[in-house]
């Protein structure tokens, strides 16, 4: 029996689909199709896939009401590949729950990396990892959660509490984007974004504490227009 990832497909072009069918086979996933939002639903239901991914422009449907849909009743990682380029656009699908957002055209190894990031989340929930382990480690940086303590190449980083909060809602997100709205709500337990800005002044007071260069951070990256991705183990 094939253990491969199972991805489901829901894209309405034909040449993308043909063209995403032999990228994906070719890294190792199983695929199956579905070129409406309608069938696209049915077969999430049916078949039960690993990660989707979803075309916003659809000949049935708004690709954001299959999002939304999904996300009523599967946490399964949604991947969204669309023409729509606008910041609003990828707001909107990631604060709806999907993992990412990448516009057409689109590079193929970023986008078989971003699938490979959203199914190691999405495995690491599902197993508890994230909340049990007693330990997060990225790169030079590591988290103790029981202790609540930051080292920075063995060096210990004096945090604020907010600033501490903060740090481990980005390293156990690591790899994917985070809105401004999700953090606000995650970390001060609002979310109106006309607080935003209160993310930004938080996020650069972090980084000035745990990047060696804060103007080219390499833990800490702009999503510009959209939020932050913590850079992934």
């Amino acid at each position: 029996m094939d253990t491969s990832p199972l991805v489901l497909v829901i894209e309405d072009e034909t040449p993308i689909l043909r063209f995403l069918r032999l990228t994906l086979g070719n890294a190792g996933f199983r695929v199956v199709e579905a070129a409406t939002g309608a069938a696209g639903l049915a077969m999430a239901a049916s078949h039960q896939p690993d990660a989707i991914i979803l075309d916003l422009n659809l000949p049935d449907m708004d690709g954001m009401a299959v999002l939304k849909s999904v996300r009523e009743w599967t946490g399964t990682p949604v991947i969204v590949l669309s023409a729509r380029d606008q910041e609003r656009d990828k707001v909107t699908a990631l604060d709806l729950g999907a993992d990412d957002y990448l516009s057409k055209p689109f590079g193929v190894q970023e986008l078989i990396a971003r699938m490979r990031v959203a199914l190691r989340h999405a495995a690491q929930v599902a197993a508890g990892n994230r909340t049990n382990e007693p330990r997060i480690r990225i790169h030079d940086l590591l988290i103790d959660l029981g202790a609540r303590r930051v080292f920075l190449e063995d060096r210990e980083l004096h945090l604020t509490p907010l600033e501490y909060k903060l740090l481990v809602t980005f390293a156990q997100h690591a790899g994917k984007v985070l809105t401004h709205r999700f953090l606000l709500k995650e970390v001060w337990g609002a979310a109106s974004l006309d607080e935003a800005y209160s993310v930004r002044v938080f996020v650069s007071n972090l980084r000035r504490k745990i990047e060696r260069e804060p103007a080219q951070p390499r833990y800490l990256l702009t999503e510009q227009g959209v939020g932050y991705r913590f850079a992934e183990a």
